[in-house]
């Protein structure tokens, strides 16, 4: 996380909320070789857990069940040129970007359980495409399959820490330069995360 207090989520913006819509993390956990990383697709649930599943066969899947772990939950970010300031040759570049980290121990779940996450997984994504898969679709015995070879995790936070780097150290005539310069590139997301955390 980014040490500037000034880059924080706000208060009327949880952490969670952001995991939820982003849906998607770096989880990292130690091996007997080391740490690993494992890509994994993320689910808030109302108790404010966080749900995922990983195939057995991956690295971090043996080592997960009782252990502590880090899951980094990152939106797209923006480069930023000193030149796009009022006084370039007195700035160095930097980039804004939006992104939580949870730390907490994971806890493997059971069957049922693993059942009613793939669910919610597909409650949760397909409707974000425009689709409508679920595993009821699959023959029972290709699911029952494919369920086998993976494992469903809770992670229970214990810290939960934020970064929303989006200009907000620089003044307002600085600001909007950056934003006119973000839009002139067409980073029209990244132009937004300025005005959003300015309120204009």
């Amino acid at each position: 996380m980014h040490p500037n207090g000034a880059f924080r989520f706000r208060a009327d913006d949880p952490a969670l909320a952001f995991v939820a819509a982003h849906g998607f993390a770096h989880l990292f956990g130690m091996t007997p070789d080391g740490p690993r990383v494992a890509h994994v697709p993320l689910l808030v649930t109302e108790a404010g857990t966080v749900r995922f599943h990983l195939a057995k066969s991956n690295a971090l899947a043996a080592h997960l069940d009782g252990e502590p772990v880090l899951a980094s939950i990152g939106g797209p970010g923006s480069y930023i040129s000193p030149n796009w300031y009022a006084d370039p040759a007195a700035n160095v570049p930097t980039w804004n970007y939006r992104t939580v980290e949870i730390e907490g121990v994971v806890k493997a779940l059971d069957w049922d359980a693993l059942g009613e996450l793939l669910d919610l997984t597909a409650a949760t994504f397909e409707p974000r495409v425009g689709e409508d898969w679920t595993m009821d679709k699959m023959a029972p015995a290709r699911a029952e399959a494919m369920m086998k070879a993976i494992t469903a995790y809770e992670l229970v936070p214990d810290i939960v820490r934020t970064t929303d780097k989006a200009s907000q150290n620089r003044n307002e005539d600085d600001a909007r330069l950056v934003v006119a310069a973000l839009e002139r590139i067409g980073d029209t997301g990244g132009a937004a995360a300025i005005r959003r955390t300015r309120g204009w």
